[in-house]
């Protein structure tokens, strides 16, 4: 069975004055309906250009996007409106993404009459209020005729996810959409997403670089890590956090503070060969990751580059220790 969406091997290359650089790179991912995918990894991984391509905002190099089993970039006419509306994207920066000369009320007024979802001002403004209202921001009416400047960053962000909401999409790309507001508001942000989800059986993708967000918003979904434009592992959420199998995903988990003070002093820190990230116009040859991975081994991880590989536990991981560690102890356990 076709999944909802999909990237199929999908690559996208830039040219730079300094040349070709490669910022997403083969990479697979598929998505139910109703599901959850939290992508993380450091700044210039390829999440952000991942999620556009998800979104159809720009084409792939090369591979394939699908949706509903059909190459999005082949699609024309009714087909093309469909997926336009069916997968929306909600901005890091809401204060950017929303219109500063518009009201609360033509922005969410206007895919509504664009799209025909209601006909007539009246039907508009009623559609707009219901909006307000399922985000949490009630009552509307002291919304609707405010402008954003005159909203705070969590408003804002709301706005922006009933905005996504008015089209009724089927997927919903949230890009880093926590990450501008303050932090006692970010959980509340992230339940309403969940809710949504819930209420609507949209498919969720949220794109962070926070790991300890993507281990509470994706506790019942998958989590997929990022490196130098590369999945390196992919997996549900609990088992990737509690036992992450690549060594970048490790440095990562071992990077988040905890909540008792003493467990953050106490626990085992990954100490990496190098702090550097590698150039993207420059990619070390066969594991990008090598030059800084703990557990280098000479003569394969520079020479032999990892796939994803599937593992016990319903999850893939690109390492070749990793994968010679797990498979083996799965091969023990079996006799």
């Amino acid at each position: 069975m076709s999944k909802l969406i999909e990237l199929d091997a999908v690559t996208r290359t830039f040219r730079t004055p300094f040349g070709e650089v490669t910022a997403v790179d083969r990479v697979s991912l598929g998505f139910d309906a109703a599901e959850v995918l939290c992508i993380v990894g450091e700044s210039g991984c390829g999440k952000t250009t991942t999620g556009r391509l998800l979104a159809g905002l720009i084409r792939p190099s090369n591979g394939t996007l699908r949706y509903k089993g059909t190459d999005v970039w082949l699609k024309k006419g009714a087909d093309l409106r469909e997926f336009r509306k069916a997968v929306q994207l909600v901005h890091q920066d809401p204060y950017a993404s929303l219109n500063p000369t518009r009201t609360v009320a033509q922005t969410l007024m206007a895919p509504l009459l664009h799209h025909k979802r209601v006909r007539g001002g009246r039907a508009a403004t009623a559609a707009a209020t219901e909006l307000l209202e399922r985000v949490g921001l009630a009552p509307a009416r002291d919304f609707l005729e405010k402008y954003p400047h005159q909203l705070s960053g969590g408003q804002r962000q709301r706005v922006s996810i009933a905005r996504a909401l008015s089209v009724e999409p089927r997927v919903i790309v949230a890009d880093e959409a926590v990450s501008m507001v303050d932090v006692s508001i970010r959980i509340s942000l992230l339940n309403l997403l969940l809710s949504l989800r819930r209420e609507f059986g949209v498919t969720i993708v949220l794109i962070t670089h926070d790991l300890a967000v993507a281990r509470y918003f994706g506790r019942d979904g998958r989590i997929a890590v990022m490196y130098l434009g590369r999945v390196v592992e992919l997996g549900p959420s609990e088992q990737l956090v509690v036992d992450p199998a690549h060594p970048y995903a490790e440095a990562l988990i071992a990077a988040i503070p905890e909540a008792d003070p003493t467990t953050t002093r106490t626990k085992e820190r990954i100490v990496l060969r190098s702090a550097d990230v590698p150039s993207l116009l420059e990619l070390p040859p066969g594991c990008t990751f090598h030059p800084r991975c703990p557990r280098f081994e000479a003569g394969l991880c520079d020479v032999v580059r990892p796939e994803l590989v599937a593992i016990p536990g319903d999850r893939e991981v690109a390492c070749h220790i990793a994968v010679r560690e797990r498979t083996g102890k799965q091969a023990a356990l079996a006799t």
